[in-house]
């Protein structure tokens, strides 16, 4: 086992230091993970743009980092439904409008484990919609920006990119037949952690030393995404997880987006979690990633679907 270069304990936000100056653009920050970096990032004096789907869930929020953090603290919202490319294009816009420059974009919204198969407004399955090509769009739409800015995109990816086919099914990508919540999660995540070791080489080809892009993911961290869309059985069974030492704060959650968002000099071609237990849970560093994640021939493939799809070319 790789011994991780940040020490026993790990990746730490000890290693941030005064942000003062810098813009990061967060999706989904009303809880969890989102809520814990977005708090961290203030704490060390950053601008944070955070992009949600309920308003008042992002005033109550911006309310409270602001009750913790003092009124001076540099926070605000605008409003982002992934499951609709209008709804992207309209906040990419506002972004755009309101932001000077972009240090790093995190990709860290999601829904999980949806019981019933359900398709998004453009016609796609609800949690690839969502989770792969809201993102995938929000990411070409910010991507000048962040190239003018040199900064970076940050994908929160999950462990259970492993957890389903270890391809992307192509042939029925909205699952018509065969759905299961499990295996169209596993599929939207997988799809989001090869997008970006696509955007990888895409950069590197191009010469464009400017933009990083990272992959990483939260281990098994105690937050609201399966109570939010995940069924009444996996409720119940995550309710029971959480009491165990299998799952960690949201706290911790955060720190692997927060280190792809900071930390220099960290390889992209890693995939950064916690390095304990299945990499569920532990200290922060890189840590193994399985070899049909970073499959050329398919990552090509999608990456040229998903721009076809969302009629979004990325100016490499």
């Amino acid at each position: 086992m790789n011994k991780n270069p940040f020490g026993e304990k790990g990746w730490t936000p000890d290693r941030i230091g005064n942000l003062e100056g810098q813009t990061f653009v967060i999706t989904g920050t009303t809880s969890g993970t989102g809520l814990e970096a977005s708090r961290i990032l203030l704490a060390k004096g950053a601008r944070v743009v955070m992009l949600n789907r309920n308003p008042q869930k992002s005033a109550n929020t911006i309310a409270l980092l602001k009750q913790e953090l003092g009124d001076k603290v540099q926070v605000s919202a605008i409003h982002l439904d992934l499951a609709e490319q209008s709804s992207v294009k309209k906040a990419a816009e506002e972004v755009l409008a309101t932001v000077s420059h972009i240090d790093a974009l995190i990709c860290n919204a999601a829904i999980a484990q949806v019981p019933k198969r359900q398709l998004t407004v453009d016609g796609w399955e609800s949690q690839m919609g969502v989770n792969y090509f809201g993102h995938f769009a929000l990411q070409a739409l910010l991507f000048p920006l962040i190239e003018k800015s040199k900064g970076r995109i940050v994908t929160v990816g999950s462990m259970g990119y492993d957890m389903g086919l270890k391809t992307i099914k192509f042939d029925d990508l909205n699952w018509d037949k065969d759905y299961t919540p499990n295996a169209a999660y596993s599929q939207s995540k997988l799809a989001q952690i090869m997008s970006i070791y696509e955007l990888q080489d895409r950069l590197a080809k191009a010469g464009n030393t400017a933009v990083k892009a990272y992959a990483c993911h939260p281990g098994s961290s105690r937050t609201a995404l399966i109570s939010t869309s995940g069924s009444f059985m996996m409720k119940m069974i995550f309710g029971l997880m959480k009491l165990t030492p299998l799952t960690q704060p949201a706290e911790y959650g955060a720190y692997p987006q927060l280190m792809c968002a900071t930390e220099k000099d960290l390889d992209q071609s890693e995939f950064y979690g916690p390095t304990g237990r299945s990499n569920w849970v532990g200290p922060v560093g890189a840590h193994h990633i399985e070899p049909h994640a970073k499959d050329k021939k398919v990552a090509k493939k999608l990456w040229e679907l998903s721009e076809q799809a969302t009629g979004l070319a990325w100016n490499l």
